[in-house]
């Protein structure tokens, strides 16, 4: 006896009507979890506690190189890999992670404790911005933005050596009330700084 798997199969179940006829209801097929993606970049995860005995926050995230992983060849990185204007994820691979155990202020933005997914919107001419999104477990593409809880800007600055692999910190200032969140790749730096809610 051959057994078909129930993956591929419709499951039909019979309903008798008040009048004795037989009612055939079809019930979706049983779809398999696709399998995992393999990584192309290294991974990295970072933590940083904010004051003495503060909240902890951490960052997991893919860190590509400049260096195509295919030809070998170096990219743009700004407006090339990384288009202007558009969500666009924040590293390689799944989506990059963050997790503060304590809210935060990002000037009149404020982020709840808990995890959220990163990804980036660039900008040329104005202001990039961060977006922080409540669909967590993520490929990093394509980007969702029907989940963010918020975007907050960035600040943009020039770096005086090129960062070969994308870079990101969690700096905590000098106060221990607060710090920075910071985005390196190329010559530029994006950063943003927040202090602990209360």
């Amino acid at each position: 006896m051959k057994l078909i798997p129930a993956a591929c199969c419709l499951f039909v179940a019979a309903l008798v009507s008040p009048a004795g006829f037989a009612d055939a209801v079809l019930v979706a097929p049983v779809q398999p979890t696709p399998p995992a993606r393999a990584r192309i970049s290294p991974h990295e995860t970072i933590s940083t506690t904010i004051g003495k005995g503060g909240p902890r926050l951490t960052l997991t995230y893919g860190r590509p190189y400049s260096k195509d992983p295919k030809t070998g060849e170096i990219r743009k990185i700004w407006g090339g890999l990384v288009p202007w204007h558009k969500a666009d994820r924040l590293g390689a691979d799944e989506a990059t992670l963050l997790i503060t155990q304590q809210a935060l202020q990002f000037g009149d933005v404020t982020i709840p404790a808990g995890a959220y997914t990163l990804y980036l919107v660039p900008s040329e001419t104005g202001a990039a911005r961060l977006a922080f999104s409540s669909n967590l477990g993520k490929w990093g593409v394509p980007v969702d933005e029907a989940h963010d809880v918020a975007r907050i800007p960035l600040a943009r600055a020039e770096l005086s050596a090129s960062v070969d692999q994308l870079t990101l910190g969690i700096v905590a200032n000098a106060a221990g009330d607060g710090g920075s969140l910071t985005i390196q790749w190329e010559t530029t730096q994006f950063s943003a700084s927040f202090i602990l809610k209360k």
